[in-house]
């Protein structure tokens, strides 16, 4: 980090440690003897601090006393061979490097002061939060649960409560249904555009033009999924299935279509 938080006079033995003692990886510790995390801001910081250090030591091996750590050394095919293994949720580097390892790495923590912030801003906020217990769910189950489309799923959910409350104010100002329910799809499209871009896509945020362009491509990715909707709908009606049973699949069908298109196109990888 450029905050000048993180003792650099540290640096030399950590390097040693991995270079010529045997060590997979080197931690800079704010827990053990002769470390302080004095320069966390506030005592809510440090409350915070320590929730996360506990929920993550309940889960790795080996125990690290400051698995949150930003502050470590490891060797080059240590790296090359986790990389791949990498969940990619959130900025707590350590702590995925050290749960992707298919065995424990060999590990030593350093002291060193962590001094008060002498330049930038934090940046933790309640989302980074959601990330870190995400990227914990994702590794304490193998990366079995695909969070990003639960996520991209629940807001859905949330657009459709948007919709219905669009359409219920349009019905109350004297609005015909069609009008409302148009109303309700775009600015219900709109707002689940929005929060993915926020939570979903953290990582992948867009931003000036880029976010214009995006919200275009997200209203016609979804205007696609609309048709799919009730194309496979109708289909299932037609053949004497349920109402319920048949809009259900439909919805499913157009989920997963937004979703895979959203990532390939909207938010595709950099």
């Amino acid at each position: 980090d450029g905050d000048l938080q993180h003792d650099e006079t540290r640096l030399p033995q950590m390097i040693d440690a991995v270079a010529g003692c045997g060590y997979d990886i080197a931690v800079g510790s704010r827990h053990v003897d002769g470390g302080t995390a004095a320069g966390l801001s506030s005592p809510w910081r440090h409350r915070l601090s320590e929730g996360g250090i506990g929920l993550a030591r309940a889960l790795i091996r080996p125990k690290l006393t400051d698995p949150m750590s930003g502050f470590f050394a490891l060797r080059r095919e240590t790296f090359d061979t986790l990389a791949p293994r990498l969940s990619g949720h959130g900025f707590k580097i350590l702590l995925d490097l050290v749960m992707s390892a298919p065995v424990p790495l060999r590990a030593i923590e350093i002291p060193f002061e962590f001094r008060a912030r002498l330049a930038g801003e934090s940046k933790l906020d309640v989302l980074v939060m959601v990330q870190f217990l995400a990227m914990l769910v994702d590794r304490a189950t193998g990366g079995m649960l695909p969070l990003r489309f639960l996520a991209f799923a629940a807001i859905g959910a949330v657009g459709v409560l948007v919709n219905l409350a669009v359409l219920f104010i349009a019905r109350h100002l004297g609005g015909g249904f069609v009008d409302g329910q148009t109303a309700g799809m775009l600015v219900s499209t709109a707002a689940n555009f929005w929060l993915n871009n926020v939570l979903t896509y953290r990582d992948r945020r867009l931003r000036g033009p880029r976010l214009w362009w995006g919200l275009a491509l997200f209203m016609v990715v979804c205007g696609i999924g609309g048709l799919a909707n009730i194309g496979i709908a109708s289909m299932l009606v037609a053949a004497h299935h349920g109402w319920t049973a048949a809009a259900l699949a439909g919805a499913l069908m157009s989920v997963v279509w937004n979703y895979a298109v959203s990532s390939t196109l909207v938010w595709r990888a950099r």
